[in-house]
């Protein structure tokens, strides 16, 4: 086994036992990362994008 695919186990596993196992999209962006680690700022930008919610769709508090 590869050293990014022990990586990849190790993080879904350690994930699994907080009841958050990975989804094939996130082991595949771990192993995009481990193979080329500049391109985190780009996959984290595309994450905050992904994940948040527009203003004007936001209940009022």
């Amino acid at each position: 086994m590869s050293d990014i695919e022990s990586i990849v186990r190790e993080v879904d596993s350690s994930m699994a036992m907080e009841g958050m196992p990975l989804s094939s999209e996130d082991k595949n962006r771990i192993r995009k990362y481990l193979e080329s680690p500049g391109s985190l700022e780009k996959m984290v930008g595309s994450l905050v994008e992904k994940h948040t919610v527009p203003i004007h769709t936001r209940k009022p508090v």
